[in-house]
């Protein structure tokens, strides 16, 4: 793909924070020291110093819904070399998922991250699986290294919200 036609996919996209409903945010076993804020928040994502970090292991099960329903088009994945996610699950519309019956469902899309991909390239997603999100939930199965940490430096994802139509706003046309 040239960058030319990558630059004009992504035209239309906005960075979907803005649409993230953050009382409902969950993130399984992330260390409270590093938590998923550190990722995902403007400002925080920028600091180099500060990441997401896991705990007890190097999974990571992350809970996102959405203020209004979100096409997604592509996220961003930034880590480190060696404690960068590898295989990263993305699930739509999926509630009350853990850690013991994440497997039981088909992932929507599955994602196995180069080098590249933890510099900040954009991963393009299989867009017509990720068409009306109301939420979205991200699996990070394993990382690069096979260590106990998966560490995320920054999570991007972008995409546009679908136009709803508010029906309270119409008016009735009256007959002639």
């Amino acid at each position: 793909m040239s960058t030319e036609s990558s630059s004009a996919i992504l035209r239309n996209q906005v960075d979907l924070l803005d649409f993230i409903d953050w009382t409902g945010v969950e993130c399984l076993n992330q260390n409270t020291s590093h938590p998923f804020t550190n990722a995902v928040k403007q400002g925080y994502r920028e600091d180099e110093g500060l990441n997401l970090e896991s705990d007890a292991d190097e999974q990571l099960l992350i809970y996102i819904p959405f203020t209004q329903v979100i096409k997604l088009h592509s996220i961003v994945i930034k880590g480190p070399e060696e404690e960068g996610p590898q295989t990263v699950k993305l699930y739509t519309n999926k509630e009350h998922m853990g850690f013991s019956n994440v497997s039981d469902f088909p992932p929507s899309d599955t994602l196995v991250l180069s080098p590249e991909n933890l510099k900040g390239k954009p991963i393009i997603l299989k867009y017509v699986k990720f068409q009306n999100v109301r939420s979205l939930t991200i699996f990070i199965e394993d990382n690069q290294s096979g260590s106990d940490i998966t560490k995320v430096q920054k999570m991007i994802l972008q995409g546009t919200t679908v136009e709803t139509t508010d029906m309270k706003g119409l008016k009735k046309i009256e007959d002639h």
